[in-house]
């Protein structure tokens, strides 16, 4: 049997440690508002305004192919939302962590700022720290993931080549200012035999303003140890160490698809660029890259063989590192994202700024704007936002019409999927929709009324203040995740 397809969305997942005598809660995001404190950069490109690394941390999302349903994958796509409804709930919060967690902030509900789903088990990250993992079958909570009772767990990173999750944590004893990986099969994370994981990376010194970053497309684990001066890439498959890459005055490193552009410390004038191969660390091409003198760098990103580049008040750049030619949009076409998102099989981005998504070409030519698709969130997060393998769609928690019942707008918001090339919503999940029913067992909601419901919240409850969201793309379901702590299933 074939296995799953490989997205080529980027799946670039960076968390970098928190300086020394940082507040654990504070420190136990993981991207965006599942960022908390992972920043992108080692140091930052003049301090840009708009920080995309630290956004978006460069995580692009992207699943597994969503098998036929009947009829042609296009024809396929507005059905794959259709009738889709509130089917369970989850609860990260437990009575009783007090009982196996020791930090204070561990034991309160927190919101989620994380979800990922893998053969039928989502792992739900809060903003405390605590992990937990709930298999989709049974409709139960399998662990909880912290093992160690000063654990506080800052990102996930399912690894599709080993069947994998990748934990990065920190933990009290130290003061929260080392990184520590974990990876656990799959299978035994069902069982509940969390032990049967190992620690990854343990060679290295991963303290501020070192960091870890998993990169799904070119198989690769990039790690940067700044008490040792060095940048080290692993196998993502079996975790060996394939090279080393000093970092002397490297300010940045951004991976793309086979290849790894090292940004120097930029002079008056220029910033000094090299290129590497991904497999093997060798130098493909040096080169400079003129800059407006005193002008901030916004960012430098790498796309394949094109690099993107942006001054603060200066056009945006577009330069073929092949070619060597070059393309300048007006700033006053292309302002400055807050986070970008490359689709590698459409040789498209996605730009987010002020709660709009747009798709631009590298003719930097807009593509497509969306009609119904204003972001809830500010900050952009990809919590917030999932990218289906095929990158045909966007799924996004969205600023929903609805009102309450003496006109005011509600603070409830709506899940909106939408087609990239054109722009136009082609389903939504939302609370004034009539066809959301709910289901008939009776339930006792937490303010002691009866409900008829086989979950605690109402279809209006699940879509306020949502805070992370998934696409399982095998199950056809939808998985949100809320400032309570609490998980929504969303399924037909």
């Amino acid at each position: 049997m074939d296995g799953p397809k490989r997205s080529q969305l980027r799946v670039r997942l960076r968390v970098t440690a928190r300086r020394r005598g940082g507040d654990g809660a504070e420190g136990s995001g993981s991207g965006g508002s599942g960022a908390g404190g992972a920043g992108g950069r080692k140091r930052r490109l003049d301090a840009p305004v708009l920080n995309s690394a630290a956004k978006l941390q460069r995580r692009e999302i992207g699943g597994r192919q969503l098998a036929a349903r009947g009829g042609g994958p296009a024809a396929a796509v507005p059905e794959r939302f259709r009738n889709m409804r509130l089917q369970e709930e989850f609860d990260t919060y437990d009575d009783n962590a007090h009982l196996f967690v020791k930090l204070q902030f561990l034991k309160k509900r927190s919101k989620i700022i994380e979800i990922v789903a893998a053969k039928d088990i989502i792992f739900a990250l809060a903003h405390s720290g605590l992990c937990a993992a709930f298999n989709r079958v049974t409709n139960k909570r399998i662990a909880f993931l912290n093992l160690s009772p000063d654990e506080v767990i800052r990102s996930l990173f399912y690894n599709k080549n080993n069947d994998s999750l990748i934990t990065v944590s920190v933990y009290a004893s130290d003061n929260f200012s080392t990184l520590k990986c974990r990876t656990t099969p799959i299978e035994y994370i069902r069982r509940n035999q969390l032990d049967a994981g190992f620690a990854l990376f343990e060679t290295e010194s991963l303290k501020w303003p070192g960091f870890v970053e998993f990169d799904d497309v070119n198989g690769k684990v990039l790690t940067y140890s700044a008490q040792d001066g060095i940048y080290k890439v692993f196998d993502l498959k079996n975790y060996s160490f394939l090279y080393s890459i000093p970092d002397e005055n490297v300010q940045e490193i951004k991976i793309s698809p086979g290849i790894m552009l090292l940004i120097y410390d930029r002079t008056t004038s220029y910033v000094p660029l090299k290129i590497l191969s991904i497999e093997d660390g060798k130098p493909l091409k040096s080169f400079r890259h003129l800059l407006h003198r005193n002008k901030k760098i916004d960012f430098i990103e790498q796309f394949n063989e094109k690099l993107l580049v942006k001054q603060e008040d200066e056009n945006f750049q577009i330069l073929d590192v092949r070619s060597s030619d070059l393309i300048e949009v007006c700033a006053s076409k292309f302002m400055t994202p807050s986070a970008f998102i490359f689709l590698y099989e459409n040789n498209l981005f996605l730009t987010f700024r002020n709660r709009t998504v747009a798709v631009w070409n590298f003719r930097g030519e807009l593509v497509t704007s969306f009609e119904d698709h204003l972001l809830w969130h500010h900050d952009c997060s990809t919590n917030n936002i999932y990218i289906t393998s095929d990158q045909d769609l966007i799924i996004s928690y969205c600023k929903s019409e609805a009102v309450a019942d003496d006109g005011t707008v509600t603070p409830i918001g709506s899940i909106n999927m939408s087609e990239i090339m054109t722009g136009k919503c082609i389903a939504k999940i939302a609370a004034n929709d009539p066809a959301l029913s709910e289901p008939d067992t009776p339930r006792t909601r937490r303010n002691g009324r009866t409900k008829r419901s086989s979950f605690q919240s109402t279809v209006p409850e699940a879509l306020e203040d949502v805070t992370a969201l998934f696409y399982d793309e095998d199950r056809n379901e939808i998985y949100t995740g809320n400032r309570h702590g609490l998980v929504h299933v969303w399924s037909n």
